[in-house]
């Protein structure tokens, strides 16, 4: 690729042709801030906060769209530009509800630490005309709150462009202007399919998951409830990040320190029912290819990715595995087959999930969820309220102890840890399906064509003589290609996994907050997923079939993947949807 030469505060750097000022300047070392900015989904240089000098060029320009040229001599910190980012920050605080204090983003706000960084505080403008609007509660996830939002975008641009959903976006015009949706319906009554990445992109506090941590607390109070609890995948790969560790840093043993710490009476592991739910999704996908099912057949761990399909695929409903994700079916084992075992009355046990999901707060409400009579789970969290819950109860997180889960339902293989990257369910699922199918033990396990974070990933395996042609996406986009492709029926697949969001559940929309500096220059969702795989590869047992402790569900409880039991515990079914 050309390169090209300028000069940025008086410093030689090279450049690709088609850089931006800002990539040329980070690759410099030399940060601008930035607010609207998001690569490759927010590049419209509205917020003003990145603008430079450019010798040359008659006023200020937006560092983030401006592309580099030969010869080209930037500013980035000259007193002009500064006082032009302060004038900015305090018109954004003359309109800004400044309750900082009672903020669940105060500390992690990128508003609030351009004013500390810049010195702006609210003290002007402050007479002025302000907007004032009532919160949008009416998602059964989250909290829109208008007062704290500063028109970016990120949100609707993120919703539309990355998820393909697009049911937010600007409304009215000039200083009327707010972000909400269509004929100003809340969002809860639009199609929204509850990711959360609009949480992730939102700078500010504007945009927030429902906290039901105080509902967890109050469940452990009473003496009368066994509370259990379940963290996904995922979160060992990220709650790490609220704690001051490096990105990536894999702390399954202190997170199952915590929770028990928090007094969960049994702290068991989401991994156990994501082998769980390989078993029957395997012999699913198996009784279909031999059986001349419905192909292609789709995963159906993500609820996200399912209420997508029932709003905008609701005629392809057939090709969902009706498997519960591993969420789901770990309640309705442990409020099944656990109850059954320890003697406890199902609607005596509380079922708490801590997900890297927001979407998983409507699944565990979801019809046809109810094993046992009563919800499988009762309480989901995300990965960001599971770290304020542990500040929330004292815990000195970092000084923990590595410890284990509680068995029996705390035992799982490299492929149930698997599930929380993008390609993991395919891989997981292949491990064993490839087995049953051809009668001998694989001599590797790796399937390393469906890992990696690309949007669509494409293989081939030839097993038992047939090739079987899968597919894996993730970012509803991308899944919008691929269910396109199903609906014509142009899609020659056997197996699709599709994950909501990009990367899958370690870029989930309840995964800690990641800086606009950071996901700009970072890939987050690799490092992420790393702590996976690492897990994976450590693991004694690496497929799910070889758990003993699944294989010890099924001898005393189930019977065989897909027994009638297991289907009446373990499966689901799924409702049509209308587009708002």
């Amino acid at each position: 690729m050309e390169n090209v030469n300028l000069k940025i505060n008086g410093l030689n750097v090279t450049a690709p042709a088609g850089s931006t000022i800002l990539e040329a300047a980070q690759a410099a070392g030399i940060r601008i801030p930035t607010l609207c900015y998001l690569k490759e989904i927010n590049e419209i240089g509205a917020c003003r906060m990145c603008v430079v000098e450019v010798k040359g060029a008659r006023n200020l320009v937006a560092a983030c769209v401006y592309p580099v040229s030969e010869g080209m001599e930037v500013q980035t910190n000259t007193k002009k530009l500064l006082d032009a980012r302060r004038r900015t920050l305090q018109l954004l605080l003359s309109n800004h509800d400044k309750k900082c204090l009672s903020c669940v983003r105060s500390g992690q706000c990128e508003l609030q630490e351009l004013c500390q960084e810049l010195g702006v505080d609210d003290e002007h403008y402050f007479d002025g005309e302000s907007t004032q609007y009532e919160p949008d509660d009416s998602a059964i996830h989250m909290i829109r709150d208008n007062n704290k939002c500063i028109l970016c975008r990120r949100c609707s641009a993120v919703c539309e462009k990355v998820q393909a959903v697009g049911v937010i976006g600007p409304n009215n015009r000039g200083f009327a202007t707010f972000i909400g949706s269509a004929f100003e319906m809340g969002l809860g009554d639009t199609s929204c399919v509850g990711c959360g990445q609009c949480i992730s992109a939102c700078p500010t506090g504007a945009l927030y998951e429902k906290d039901n941590t105080d509902e967890v607390l109050a469940a452990i109070a009473d003496g009368t409830k066994h509370v259990v609890v379940q963290p996904a995948p995922s979160v060992r790969a990220a709650l790490g990040e609220e704690f001051g560790y490096p990105m990536g840093t894999d702390v399954e043993g202190k997170m199952a320190a915590a929770l028990r710490r928090i007094g969960f009476d049994r702290v068991f592991d989401t991994n156990f029912s994501a082998d769980l739910t390989i078993m029957e999704e395997a012999n699913e996908f198996i009784d279909r290819v031999q059986n001349k099912g419905v192909l292609p057949m789709l995963t159906s761990c993500s609820p996200g990715w399912i209420k997508y399909c029932e709003h905008y695929y609701p005629d392809q409903l057939e090709h969902l595995s009706s498997c519960k994700s591993p969420q789901q079916m770990f309640g309705a084992i442990t409020k099944t087959y656990y109850a059954e075992k320890m003697g406890i009355a199902p609607e005596d046990i509380v079922c708490v999930s801590v997900m890297p999901c927001t979407a998983k707060k409507f699944e565990i409400q979801r019809d046809d969820q109810y094993a046992a009579g009563v919800p499988d789970v009762d309480i989901s969290i995300t990965t960001r309220e599971l770290a304020r819950l542990i500040r929330k109860v004292g815990i000195n997180f970092r000084s923990l102890p590595d410890e284990g889960f509680d068995d029996p339902l705390g035992e799982s293989t490299g492929a149930g840890v698997i599930f929380g990257a993008t390609g993991g369910v395919m891989e997981a699922a292949l491990r064993t399906a490839v087995e049953k199918l051809t009668g001998t033990e694989l001599e590797k396990v790796d399937f390393m064509e469906v890992r990696g974070t690309k949007g669509i990933k494409e293989a081939t395996y030839n097993v038992a003589g047939m090739d079987v042609k899968v597919a894996v996406a993730s970012g509803l986009s991308n899944a919008k290609i691929i269910m396109d492709k199903v609906r014509a029926g142009e899609a020659d697949y056997h197996f699709i996994e599709i994950m909501c969001c990009p990367g899958g559940c370690v870029n989930g929309g309840g995964q800690p907050q990641v800086h606009a500096d950071v996901r700009n220059f970072e890939d987050v969702k690799t490092i992420r997923a790393k702590a996976l795989y690492d897990n994976d590869a450590a693991k004694t047992f690496r497929k799910s079939h070889d758990n003993p402790s699944i294989k010890k569900v099924y001898d005393e409880y189930l019977g065989h993947p897909g027994s009638e039991k297991a289907h009446h515990i373990l499966h689901t079914t799924y409702v049509k949807r209308t587009i708002n």
